[in-house]
């Protein structure tokens, strides 16, 4: 019996949480965010200029998230930190920014710009492609602004979202809309999939959706708030 009660325990735990296999839904389309010799600067230009359309409404999308001081907040797909150290204002010194990358190229940018900023409550992550990075129960909101239709293993990396969330905790997602014979070309080649898909694929994951909410300036990309039960 003392050999017995173990092995069915271990039986047990193995039906209670089965690893979950995924295949990649689209391979190589985050080589380049991999790449050693990365151009930040490049990127600055891209992310933050007059030119995308989420950098001009960034304050009206992270108003969305409700942050509070105190609150711990992951940044997934952070990037050149557009959004990280707006958020490290919103929930102060004893608060938490998680910027999470899969490119180890930003997050030393990122490092350096906290650094600099004397900004102590950014603390970078690096993720692989099919998970957050993040620990269970440690934040009260999840932002993937722009990033979904990078996640190469959209279930795995979702759920770790959800596992990383506390109770009642928010992911707010803002992605690109893909509609065939409305979308440019870019997004039609670049996009994988539409906010129906999206929304689809989260709720899968565990997820309750709420809501879509409008941001006035917001053309060509929407926003889907979701909760964890």
């Amino acid at each position: 019996m003392r050999q017995t009660l173990p092995l069915l325990f271990l039986l047990f735990a193995a039906c209670e949480a089965p690893a979950i296999h995924e295949a990649p839904v689209r391979e190589g389309l985050n080589d380049r965010f991999l790449d050693p010799d990365l151009d930040v600067e490049r990127f600055e230009v891209a992310f933050e200029g007059e030119s995308r359309e989420v950098w001009r409404e960034r304050t009206a999308i992270q108003d969305l998230l409700g942050l509070k001081p105190g609150m711990a907040v992951a940044d997934i797909g952070a990037g050149t930190g557009l959004f990280t150290f707006p958020m490290a204002n919103a929930v102060g010194e004893q608060g938490r920014v998680y910027a999470v990358e899969i490119s180890p190229v930003f997050l030393e940018n990122l490092k350096a710009q906290a650094q600099q900023r004397k900004v102590s409550q950014v603390q970078t992550v690096l993720c692989p492609e099919d998970d957050s990075g993040l620990d269970a129960n440690t934040i009260d909101r999840a932002f993937v602004c722009d990033t979904y239709h990078h996640f190469t293993y959209p279930l795995t990396t979702t759920s770790s979202i959800l596992r990383a969330l506390r109770p009642g905790g928010q992911l707010l997602v803002v992605d690109f809309e893909r509609i065939e014979g409305v979308s440019r070309d870019w997004i039609l080649g670049h996009v994988r999939a539409g906010k129906e898909t999206v929304r689809a694929e989260i709720e899968e994951a565990g997820f309750r959706f709420l809501r879509e909410i409008q941001v006035e300036g917001l053309e060509e990309n929407y926003c889907l708030l979701f909760e964890r039960p």
